[in-house]
């Protein structure tokens, strides 16, 4: 894609799909990621993960975990939608006994596959290990798992999801006889709610009613403006900071929250060698304000269809990792460390969460010290693109 016209991208296939950034000097310098392999240019299918070998791996940690975890289906829970488009079931795992409720979520996006792994990764750690950091993210919390939001485009390979014709068994047509397609994560919005999927997380987050949320997506591959090193790992806060959006939530108080988050993760991730971090952005001094994102609608506190009628909302953030299967960027010799630094990023912010040390971060670290590009401009799903 080229990164010098906007004009040419689509608002409602942005994100991490127009994440190819080459940012402008920012607020510091990214970290170098020297021992990061190279992804190489071939997208080894064979290798990633399916939706198949999630549902294994839950049934297998549920049978064999040291500590309880619980692994459901929305059909099993109740929701009024529980299917995917194409009828597959959606899997979510809970563990932890804390009375406070976390969300954790990956691959919204079907071509971005490592938050599987991330979060699987992290759901087994907290399954089995005795060590004090997981022992207290289980006291804390009871964490909702959902490694896998998107099935059928995961098995699919693609973004978003197909609308499916149940009867026919087959897509649901446009006009001009095109497959329609949605992604899921722009159809949390008063005028959306088009995909199942959506409607059966949506009914299932209104009820879990977390206090916090995550959720893990990939970008393609990027470099420091300055510096021209890796990005690899990218902290993003879907409603901008200081943004249109953001400080008018709860008195400004996610505003804060959401960089103080973001501000523990990067001060717990900045100097392992092979992250090289910064902020997330679409290039050109643009960042997102995106109304209709799923961790936006969370913040936003969206009632859909009188499911949440008390207006619920929490703070939510997210990652970006290198590569995507649409590009034949994220070669399988770079998974170790792609996985990692999403398990090194979300441990620390489930555990500085559970500690309280997130509560304590100076939030003016998120615009003074993290890496990233000057704000100019928002990208919106709601009024175009806007200057800052």
């Amino acid at each position: 894609m080229d990164r010098t016209d906007l004009s040419r991208r689509s608002l409602l296939g942005l994100g991490s799909l127009a994440a190819l950034s080459i940012p402008l000097a920012g607020a510091g310098t990214a970290s170098a990621a020297p021992t990061f392999p190279d992804p190489g240019s071939s997208t080894p299918l064979s290798a990633i993960r399916s939706y198949g070998d999630m549902v294994d791996q839950l049934q297998a940690l549920a049978r064999s975990s040291r500590f309880p975890v619980t692994v459901r289906t929305l059909s099993q829970i109740g929701t009024q939608e529980s299917l995917s488009e194409q009828g597959r079931e959606l899997y979510v795992a809970t563990v932890g006994s804390g009375a406070t409720p976390v969300w954790v979520q990956g691959r919204i996006h079907g071509n971005e596959p490592y938050g599987l792994d991330s979060t699987m990764s992290v759901l087994r750690s907290l399954a089995t290990s005795g060590a004090a950091q997981w022992a207290r993210i289980r006291e804390e919390f009871t964490v909702h798992v959902i490694p896998v939001y998107n099935p059928d485009g995961s098995e699919a390979n693609i973004r978003e999801t197909v609308l499916w014709d149940r009867a026919a068994d087959a897509p649901r047509l446009d006009a001009q006889g095109r497959q329609q397609r949605i992604d899921l994560n722009r159809d949390w919005s008063p005028t959306g709610f088009v995909a199942r999927e959506s409607l059966a997380w949506y009914e299932y987050w209104t009820r879990v009613k977390p206090a916090y949320a995550l959720d893990i997506h990939h970008q393609g591959l990027k470099r420091d403006y300055v510096t021209g090193e890796e990005i690899t790992f990218s902290l993003g806060i879907s409603l901008a900071p200081g943004g249109p959006t953001l400080p008018t939530l709860e008195g400004g108080a996610y505003d804060v929250l959401t960089r103080q988050m973001q501000s523990h993760v990067w001060l717990e991730t900045k100097d392992y060698g092979f992250v090289g971090i910064d902020k997330y952005d679409v290039g050109h001094g643009t960042v997102i304000d995106i109304r209709g994102g799923v961790v936006s609608a969370m913040m936003l506190g969206l009632d859909h269809a009188g499911l949440n009628p008390t207006g619920h909302s929490n703070p939510a953030v997210f990652f970006e990792t290198s590569g995507n299967t649409r590009d034949g960027n994220i070669g399988h010799k770079a998974r170790g460390k792609m996985v990692r630094q999403n398990v090194l990023g979300l441990t620390a912010w489930l555990d500085g969460l559970a500690d309280g040390s997130v509560f304590q971060v100076d939030p003016t670290i998120w615009d003074d010290q993290i890496p990233g590009t000057p704000v100019l401009r928002y990208l919106t799903d709601w009024g175009g693109v806007i200057p800052a």
